[in-house]
């Protein structure tokens, strides 16, 4: 047994001691010097130095969102930066500049849209290329599918807003909305003036459609269109006291007075503008133009999207 021990005993002092001679062993000696080596390499590098030197020159400062005399609610927009290790890695194998290959990253405002306190909101960033529909809906049933299907084909996101008492009577149109991915708004119950209602039933008229659109499509509106665009103060503080945010528009299609197709894109195209919130209804009108409006859209540099992306900092 004692043979046995020393055996034992001598086999593990040599393993001890290859250890403690191997360096090649100890990860962290390897990698801290190669860490190093590429380190200084990389930053005495040309191309490395001049990346970092340009990308002053494509960095642009992050803008905080505001209350405007005119536009009330504006949100923010992020800054955005050259991220110069990326930008190396990309350009490394030619070892020429090229700004096309420059990685960029972005960089929150201090102030954002959710911090800023209780107001309407009529358009996204002035320098943002994007808009979004706000499709307002308490009839129209039969135009419904047609544009769904037109929004589905040039892969858009749009805003439906839905009266509470509509939403009751046709749920199948909501879980149709809802299934195809666009954003749910409320739109009060019965389409009142919500300027002229008191608090209780400027809550009521809220609670109401929330509770409906919630048992339909198990979300809670985060956004209120006021019908016909009626508002006071007291709405949109109820609204924001609610966790929600009172929408109105910056584009009008006057699509429920049934314009021909050729006047309503006029009226749109003359008026689009980056940040643009375009309203419209389920009409003859949008549901015979609606695909040529997006094509035009598209075709002057802007994307489209629902209410929720083009109130976000992301540029």
């Amino acid at each position: 047994m004692y043979r046995y021990r020393s055996i034992v005993h001598f086999c593990v002092f040599i393993i001890i001691v290859v250890f403690t001679f191997n360096n090649s062993y100890n990860p962290f000696i390897v990698n801290d010097a190669e860490t190093f080596s590429y380190t200084v390499s990389k930053s005495e590098d040309s191309l490395y130095q001049k990346i970092r030197t340009k990308s002053t020159d494509y960095r642009k400062p992050p803008e905080n969102a505001i209350i405007d005399k005119v536009w009330k609610k504006i949100p923010g927009l992020n800054g955005v930066r050259v991220d110069v290790d990326k930008s190396f890695e990309q350009m490394k194998k030619s070892g020429v500049f090229d700004k096309t290959l420059l990685v960029y990253e972005q960089v929150p405002p201090e102030i954002t849209y959710e911090d800023l306190p209780a107001a309407p909101t009529y358009r996204g960033h002035p320098e943002k290329d994007m808009v979004s529909f706000l499709i307002n809906v308490a009839w129209g049933n039969e135009y419904i599918p047609s544009i769904l299907n037109v929004l589905k084909k040039h892969n858009v996101k749009a805003n439906f807003f839905v009266e509470g008492k509509w939403a009751q009577e046709n749920a199948d149109y909501v879980k149709m909305i809802d299934e195809q991915g666009h954003v749910i708004g409320n739109h009060a119950y019965n389409h009142p003036d919500m300027s002229r209602l008191s608090k209780q039933q400027i809550t009521e008229q809220i609670n109401r459609t929330n509770e409906i659109l919630k048992a339909i499509t198990d979300n809670k509106p985060k956004w209120l269109a006021p019908p016909s665009g009626n508002y006071n103060d007291q709405v949109v503080k109820i609204a924001h006291e609610m966790n929600m945010e009172t929408i109105l528009w910056s584009v009008d299609t006057i699509d429920w007075k049934n314009p021909s197709v050729s006047v309503m894109m006029n009226r749109v195209n003359n008026n689009i503008h980056p940040g643009a919130t375009v309203l419209m209804h389920p009409t003859s009108s949008t549901a015979q133009g609606l695909e040529s409006l997006i094509v035009s859209i598209k075709e002057k540099g802007y994307k489209i999207g629902t209410i929720t992306s083009l109130l976000s900092e992301e540029r």
